[in-house]
């Protein structure tokens, strides 16, 4: 794919007009004084590009369904779209600028954990309501936040001792991203790992800019395991799927990860860099469901058959704007106390991902999961998981007891 034509077709898509870099833009161009502001800050740009533009595209035609069919409340919405470019310090200014100047009723968005921890005590500060829609590391305990994305309780859970089987190994080596996520979810595979009997050869940590993996790879050569396990994150790291079929090593060490496909990867990479690698998500653009295949053909008929496939980020993050208008319908108003109550109210959404419940206690999102296989730039869908609990997150959070908690624990993984 040629992801400089794609990006500009995503943003034409997306009413920009100019380069995204220019500021935020408007999703109604002439909006009333009375229409509800909503925020997404997701990348448009830089290396975090490969997830933030379906997120934009979904979130995009989610405003504009939700128009055609009379608004909220009798009143229009307008979505003011941000490109942070992938840089923390633009979260941290576009959400500032959500909350105070624009004084939107909602604010979706970040990607990364160190970009959800830039703006959720801004959003909590300034008493914004926020709707992180990304799968992460699990932790977050604020009323103010809630994550509609999968956690490692929900998915890694599934994934380790599926390809462990599958490829009837036990001893694995993992490649993570050197940042909160990596960093945790790969103690999670490690504790999944030793609860399926296998043991961790190595766990490497790379920084999000990292290209070249040749070195990491003759590491894996000399220490022959019997799976791989990627926690890579980000545009660079695509490197890494692509040096590592080019060595050969894919024909001898299979693969599973917690992030491949999220961004695309099996659409940029061929078939002969991907084929056979295992991931569980929340979401799956092959799902099979008739809410699904309804879902693909709108979105398709609004952006183009070439259209960027829909991944868990973009589907979490159009069921956290549904689970969001079900409960404004529902409290009859955008004031935000008011919303949250209704939320808690164990408010649900069923769309093209399946059910999802939001669980009071955490804040956190009730999922059906699903595992597949890479092939062909496509998933397919293997086994699925109904209505899982976020466990992980429910170990250390409970809002319920205490509603003032506004953290993100690191959940001791007993390993």
């Amino acid at each position: 794919m040629d992801t400089k034509l794609d990006r500009r077709r995503i943003l034409k898509a997306a009413a920009v007009g100019t380069a995204a870099a220019a500021g935020p833009w408007f999703i109604r161009d002439l909006h009333a004084a009375d229409d509800i502001k909503i925020a997404g800050i997701h990348d448009a740009s830089g290396g975090l590009d490969i997830y933030g533009r379906p997120m934009i595209d979904v979130l995009t035609l989610a405003v504009e369904e939700a128009n055609a069919a009379g608004g909220l409340l009798g009143r229009q919405l307008t979505l003011i779209n941000y490109d942070p470019q992938s840089n923390i310090q633009y979260y941290t200014q576009y959400a500032t600028e959500a909350a105070t100047k624009e004084k939107v009723a909602v604010v979706l968005a970040g990607i990364t954990s160190a970009s959800r921890e830039a703006i959720r005590p801004v959003l909590k500060r300034f008493n914004t309501l926020y709707f992180y829609n990304t799968q992460y590391e699990g932790g977050v305990c604020d009323r103010n936040c809630f994550c509609t994305g999968s956690t490692p309780a929900q998915t890694v859970e599934k994934l380790i001792p599926y390809a462990m089987k599958k490829f009837n190994g036990k001893k694995i080596y993992v490649l993570a991203a050197d940042y909160n996520y990596g960093q945790i979810t790969s103690k999670w595979v490690k504790k999944f790992t030793q609860e399926n009997g296998g043991t961790i050869v190595q766990t490497d940590f790379f920084p999000l800019d990292v290209t070249d993996f040749g070195p990491t790879i003759k590491k894996i050569q000399a220490a022959k395991p019997d799976i791989v396990v990627s926690v890579l994150v980000g545009g660079s790291h695509i490197s890494f799927y692509r040096q590592w079929a080019a060595t050969g090593m894919k024909k001898q060490i299979p693969m599973a990860s917690t992030t491949f496909g999220v961004g695309n990867e099996h659409v940029v990479t061929n078939p002969e860099e991907h084929n056979g690698i295992l991931a569980a998500y929340a979401y799956f653009q092959e799902v099979k469901s008739p809410a699904n295949a309804d879902y693909i053909k709108r979105y398709q008929k609004r952006f183009g058959e070439k259209a960027a496939p829909l991944t868990e980020l973009a589907m979490m993050t159009y069921h956290g704007f549904n689970l969001w208008a079900a409960a404004v319908k529902k409290a009859g108003t955008v004031d935000r106390m008011k919303v949250i109550e209704a939320l808690e109210g164990n408010m649900s959404f069923t769309g093209p991902g399946g059910k999802t419940t939001i669980d009071p206690a955490t804040h956190h999102a009730v999922l059906d999961v699903y595992l597949a296989e890479a092939q062909n730039r496509q998933f397919k869908v293997l086994e699925s998981f109904s209505q899982q609990k976020p466990a992980d997150t429910a170990a250390v959070c409970d809002l319920k007891k205490n509603p003032n908690e506004n953290q993100q624990y690191v959940i001791d993984v007993k390993v």
